[in-house]
């Protein structure tokens, strides 16, 4: 797995020379979540899971409440003890 990228639109991670994305909206102090997909060679491999809590982490360390579009993060962020407490 490496580094979390943020493309200014777009959180991306690579794993095994693939890439997992979030598209995102800022506005203010809040990140709107519009979609999170995984090549589908990564699907089932905890792909999107491990750039939801690298995504969650940059947002809690830049001060930003998330606020999920797309069905897959509020699933995410429903489940997630760690980073819950973002969504705004």
């Amino acid at each position: 797995m490496s580094d979390l990228k943020d493309t200014g639109a777009r959180y991306e991670m690579v794993e095994q020379g693939l890439t997992s994305w979030a598209d995102y909206r800022r506005a203010g102090d809040r990140l709107f979540i519009d979609h999170v997909e995984a090549p589908v060679a990564l699907r089932g491999t905890g792909a999107s899971g491990r750039l939801m809590a690298a995504l969650a982490a940059d947002a809690r360390a830049k001060g930003l409440r998330i606020t999920p579009i797309c069905g897959y993060a509020a699933a995410w962020l429903r489940r997630s003890q760690a980073f819950g407490d973002l969504v705004g």
